[in-house]
């Protein structure tokens, strides 16, 4: 399916239905039929009053409708998958001479954990796009307020000058001078704020040229005052000031924002947005082009399951068939007006929202080198509706599900050679930290007035509304998983059965949907690009995230509700020590710290292991093989749980290197574990 033609003119981009989507959907109508049967024998198996075990088959009960019907939220991610593809090549031929003016803003925070040469890197990436220089502008917000980055910047600009048209000259790929030379290539192929600008390079200058005399982006530095007294937004504060700041000196019609370590790893990447946006038929809906996040340093096997290869080249795919993937703050295009509220009316191309309603109240002053910007952001005078939201740790799902509820449609677009490549997180415990900041806002989201629950109702389709509820549900899926990482293990050791014998026909819908839902996981995350290891790897993550990133995420997130605490925005660390790099590429878990979360993980690792050991001992010694057939499922999951933790033992016993557990939280989880099994055997 193309989209379509009009005047004769071919499409600037096609898009495509994945193949085998009769087969899967028999597949899932399979697996739902048996997640139907599990319910029906827990409901009906349950233990009478005073029975031993019914407690644990209730709470049984209860995980197993949530991950069914969680289970039925996820098929929307894969029921309507799409695929796009551009042709760059007929916008050439077609709007070469009137391509829109882009500007480029890329957001930094703190020299420290985002060095300066690495934010330099990707500013340089992006001045040199294959792209018209004189309608491109590249801004930087330093919410640092760095002096060392402005300098770095000071530099680059120099170097610039020769930089890009070394990279014409020689269709250089990728073009991050860090990323190229790395990769041996030496050829072709609110509240009041105050912010700082410096015009660097004036792209409006007749003599900003580069060495071969040919035209040059602009290049704009910012850096906002953030007074303690006053709440400055974190990074939706800076991409709002960006806009308003580049409104007055370049105003482009499209806005790419992208984080400072996701440098540009294809130069095409404005030319393959613009076939969307310019398309004839089908580019007047499209808001906002999603390209994936990916990132350079991730390992063969990814440690730490930073790819997401499954939500990059799966899921996000099947939002698309719905009307379009979520903004994840990175690597995404934007129409100027429609990310200022400009809404959708069929049959023309929207309510305009103007510019100067925009700027309302501030007052906007700027000299070339020296200006003086005074009152840039006062919110209480500005449309809600302006720029990205406020109020949530990812500002930038609920800005685009506001979009999409103003009927625009969104793209995901992800080309063969990646668009961007950022840093992937060398330890366990900011990747931890990652995830607990992405499930925190996503169920903020959830409860609030902007939920996709009710918020999307009538205004998205059901598919795309069954898409975010998905992620906004992944904080909750911590108590299930919790759940089941504990109970069947405790009942194991007082030889409590909460599952079917392998001679009773419930055994077979329970061992259907085992298998084969852990078979098609391990399919489709090949079928992404993944390996086997990296698929064992991702399974550790997903446990390690629920009963822990998600856990804490849940609980800030009503401690945030009852009035307890407030929205905090960590920034995630972009460099690691030399012996902590070292052992990430040999893809050694990094422990190190007594990290919080460790103490949770090792816990449940040791509290898994002792009941498989005491239990083995058991058959070994006394109840012999056929306390086997009785508790098959419960003994397989206990083992599973502990052949899963393989790495984090290595952590608590084996390892003697920098990376390993620190003693007190061993003994810490050993004492928390032993308590726990013990209280369960003797107290009942």
């Amino acid at each position: 399916m193309v989209s379509g033609h009009i005047h004769g003119n071919l499409p600037l981009f096609e898009t495509r239905r994945a193949k085998g989507r009769a087969l899967y959907r028999v597949f899932a109508a399979s697996v739902f039929v048996c997640v139907v049967l599990i319910w029906v024998y827990r409901a009906i198996h349950i233990p009478g009053p005073g029975e031993d075990g019914r407690l644990g088959w209730i709470g049984l009960l209860l995980a197993d409708l949530w991950f069914g019907l969680y289970w039925i939220l996820t098929q929307a991610l894969r029921w309507n998958r799409v695929y796009r593809n551009t042709f760059k090549d007929r916008l050439s031929q077609r709007h070469e001479e009137e391509l829109p003016k882009v500007d480029i803003f890329v957001c930094t925070a703190d020299p420290v954990i985002e060095p300066p040469v690495m934010v330099i890197n990707t500013v340089l990436s992006v001045m040199a796009y294959d792209y018209p220089k004189e309608k491109l502008s590249v801004y930087l917000s330093d919410d640092g307020g760095s002096d060392l980055t402005f300098y770095a910047l000071l530099e680059a600009s120099r170097f610039a000058k020769h930089w890009i048209p070394f990279c014409k000259k020689f269709n250089v790929e990728p073009r991050s001078p860090a990323a190229y030379f790395a990769s041996g290539g030496f050829g072709g192929n609110g509240d009041e704020e105050v912010a700082k600008v410096k015009i660097l390079i004036d792209g409006r200058d007749p003599n900003a040229k580069d060495i071969e005399g040919c035209a040059f982006p602009t290049l704009v530095y910012l850096a906002r005052e953030k007074r303690p007294q006053h709440h400055h937004n974190f990074k939706a504060g800076a991409m709002n000031a960006l806009i308003r700041v580049s409104s007055e000196i370049s105003n482009g019609q499209i806005i790419l924002n992208v984080d400072c370590d996701m440098y540009s790893n294809n130069s095409s990447s404005v030319r393959d947005a613009l076939c969307f946006f310019m398309d004839e038929e089908k580019g007047n809906e499209i808001a906002f082009v999603q390209f994936p996040q990916k990132f350079d340093n991730a390992t063969k096997n990814d440690i730490y399951g930073s790819t997401l290869r499954v939500i990059c080249e799966v899921e996000f795919s099947g939002l698309d068939g719905y009307g379009g993937p979520l903004y994840i703050g990175t690597g995404c295009f934007h129409r100027r007006d429609i990310l200022c509220g400009r809404k959708f009316t069929k049959g023309n191309h929207g309510e305009a929202v103007s510019i100067d309603c925009f700027l309302e109240g501030v007052v906007l002053k700027y000299r070339r080198f020296q200006p003086d910007l005074p009152t840039l952001e006062k919110s209480s005078q500005l449309p809600r509706q302006i720029g990205l939201r406020y109020g949530c740790p990812v500002e930038d799902v609920i800005t685009g599900l506001s979009i999409q509820c103003l009927g625009w449609k969104s793209v995901y677009y992800n080309p063969e050679r990646e668009g961007f490549l950022g840093v992937a997180p060398t330890s366990l415990d900011q990747t931890l930290l990652q995830h607990k900041r992405w499930s925190e806002g996503d169920l903020q989201i959830l409860l609030s007035r902007y939920s996709p629950a009710w918020y999307g109702l009538g205004r998205i389709s059901p598919g795309l509304q069954m898409g975010y509820c998905t992620y906004c549900l992944w904080a909750p899926n911590s108590l299930a998983t919790m759940f089941y990482s504990v109970v069947p293990s405790l009942y194991l050791l007082r030889g409590v059965s909460l599952f079917p014998q392998v001679s009773s026909p419930w055994f077979l819908p329970f061992a259907y949907v085992i298998i084969a839902m852990h078979f098609y996981s391990l399919v489709e995350f090949m079928w992404s690009g993944g390996t086997v290891l990296g698929w064992w790897n991702e399974q550790r993550m997903w446990l390690y995230k629920r009963t822990s990133s998600y856990l804490f995420a849940f609980n800030d997130t009503i401690s945030r509700l009852a009035g307890f605490s407030e929205t905090t925005f960590i920034v995630t660390n972009k460099v690691s020590d030399p012996d902590v790099s070292q052992r990430y590429e040999l893809e050694m878990m990094e422990f190190g710290t007594t990290f919080p979360m460790f103490t949770i993980l090792a816990t449940l690792a040791m509290l898994n292991l002792i009941s498989l050991v005491w239990v083995v001992k058991k058959i070994l010694t006394q109840v012999g093989i056929r306390f086997c057939e009785a508790m098959a499922l419960q003994l397989l999951l206990c083992w599973v749980l502990v052949l899963v933790n393989w790495p984090l033992y290595r952590g608590l016993f084996l390892r003697k290197d920098n990376g390993k557990m620190p003693s007190s939280v061993t003994v810490k989880s050993a004492v928390l574990a032993l308590c726990v099994c013990a209280c369960s055997v003797l107290l009942y």
